[in-house]
């Protein structure tokens, strides 16, 4: 079906492979969701009568009917307006494949691979891989402000490149016009958890501090100690939870940018009960049942398990992996007798079941500690 098109590979699979090949030093594989495809002197009719499904809303977007994979015809872009929709948008047949290409955020970003293999760079982008360098295509580049949390996360992602010094004075005008406060807390939310699952997630603190990129969304990261973030591979919320700033701190981040529900209770049960997991076996009993209670383990094990995962060490997160699930059996398989059950009403059976529960905590935590 593609024979009948002029397509493109483009982004994140040629860049991510042309890395693999050029630099032994840094492990990155292009997943298959990466994979995008352009397609120049074709129309959003064509695409339709060959059966792909329109997906995109501000631009010409497809989807394959076998793949899925994402299918934009070429076009270029033109300022008009404030924020990330003020935007005009030209994606008619006579637009060229360089011309796309030049609309692109950094170097890296805009190459693509032809039907045979090959490679179509004309901003220089396979010497910015080979130097390890983040640089900005064109002047157009300031025209979206998300381009300073874009660059910052792939600093993230490719902990092997710097930001180009022209690139950082671009990036630090930007800051300094206020453009970051034209966006959208989504946006801006997208590239923060992106970064967050990277490999390096300091970076991503470290040049938005450096450009000023900071102040505006996330005030609480500035002057963060970068040295104490795990260097374990964590999923987002996770690496979220663990940032060295308060819990208030880490609520009002989530507020800001509208973040889920589960990374604020993350981060909540960090601050709150993390450091006491830490010293397992030697904990107080009463506050580790009451600990238990507050996660709701005998009801499910999942939000303790997630906490677990949050431990450094790694001697002690996977003991816990292990003895956590089967004390946590123990303690629902307690129960009182029928005489007790009826003898105890509302919430005098709920004390005498938890005060046999804390019983059975109290001589399995003294049995690990020998």
């Amino acid at each position: 079906m593609n024979d009948e098109l002029q397509v493109y590979l483009v982004g994140g699979a040629v860049r991510d492979a042309l890395i693999a090949e050029q630099r032994l030093d840094l492990k990155v594989r292009a997943a298959a969701s990466d994979r995008d495809w352009v397609v120049v002197g074709s129309t959003p009719q064509q695409l339709l009568d060959l059966g792909y499904t329109p997906v995109g809303k501000d631009f010409p977007v497809f989807l394959h009917p076998d793949s899925k994979e994402e299918y934009a015809l070429a076009r270029t872009e033109r300022k008009q307006g404030a924020g990330h929709k003020g935007f005009s948008i030209d994606a008619n047949p006579s637009v060229t494949l360089h011309q796309d290409l030049s609309r692109r955020d950094l170097t890296i970003n805009a190459i693509a691979q032809d039907a045979n293999g090959q490679l179509i760079d004309p901003h220089q982008g396979q010497a910015d891989i080979a130097a390890g360098l983040l640089r900005h295509v064109s002047a157009a580049f300031t025209e979206d402000p998300l381009r300073v949390f874009r660059v910052a996360r792939f600093a993230a992602q490719l902990p092997g490149f710097k930001v180009a010094d022209e690139t950082q004075v671009l990036l630090m005008r930007m800051c300094d016009a206020g453009d970051l406060e034209t966006l959208s807390a989504e946006r801006v939310w997208q590239e923060f958890v992106k970064a967050l699952a990277a490999p390096n997630p300091g970076r991503f603190f470290a040049v938005l501090e450096a450009c000023g990129g900071l102040a505006y969304w996330l005030p609480e990261c500035a002057d963060m100690s970068l040295d104490s973030l795990p260097a374990y591979p964590l999923d987002p919320a996770a690496s979220f939870a663990l940032l060295p700033i308060s819990a208030m701190g880490l609520a009002a981040i989530l507020a800001r940018l509208r973040g889920p529900s589960r990374f604020a209770q993350l981060a909540a049960d960090r601050h709150a009960y993390l450091s006491m997991l830490e010293q397992w076996p030697m904990v107080e009993p009463s506050e580790c049942y009451r600990m238990l209670e507050q996660l709701r383990v005998t009801h499910a094990e999942e939000r303790l398990l997630q906490l677990v995962d949050l431990i450094a060490a790694a001697a002690i997160r996977l003991r816990l992996r292990a003895e956590l699930p089967e004390l946590i059996a123990q303690l629902r398989q307690i129960s009182l007798s029928a005489e007790e059950a009826k003898a105890l009403r509302g919430a005098a059976y709920g004390e005498a079941l938890s005060e046999r529960r804390q019983a059975h905590l109290a001589h399995y935590l003294l049995d690990r500690q020998k």
